[in-house]
């Protein structure tokens, strides 16, 4: 069971910083074999919603209300341990994340750039495609918005 936290950039711990920035490390730079930079300046604009398993960080991803990065509020730097996919994590952070921007932000409009082989992931979490696939960082993406199940 993940313990989900929703922090500013000022409210992380230096561990949990550290922590935080080796698993987007591990995954977007290791894992993906991508060559880019993750410390971008944006992480103390954004909330870091933080999935923690018996104290240990397994999931993530970072908030940011509209006009921080899109037009919309978004979504980035999902991630989830490999050795800990197989438990569904990913939608459990999806999930606590479109919440933390409803709650913070008061909004239900999100824009996520994809990367485009989680799109139908993305789509189970009520995201859908939008525009034309792009390359980030030499890997294939594409905008997605959030459609919530209200509207």
């Amino acid at each position: 069971m993940l313990e989900i936290k929703t922090k500013t950039f000022q409210e992380l711990t230096t561990i949990e910083l550290y922590d935080l920035l080796q698993l987007r490390s591990a995954v977007f730079v290791v894992e993906q074999d991508c060559v880019y930079q993750d410390l971008d300046g944006k992480d103390q604009k954004a909330l870091h919603v933080i999935g923690f398993k018996k104290g240990k960080i397994v999931a993530y991803t970072r908030i940011f209300k509209p006009g921080d990065y899109f037009e919309l509020s978004s979504i980035g730097r999902v991630v989830v341990a490999e050795n800990e996919r197989q438990y569904k994590y990913g939608y459990d952070i999806m999930e606590a994340s479109i919440q933390a921007i409803q709650e913070h932000y008061n909004t239900s409009e999100i824009k996520i750039s994809a990367q485009c082989y989680l799109k139908r992931f993305y789509n189970n979490l009520q995201f859908f495609e939008v525009g034309e696939e792009y390359l980030e960082d030499g890997i294939p993406h594409i905008g997605m918005l959030y459609k919530s199940k209200n509207h």
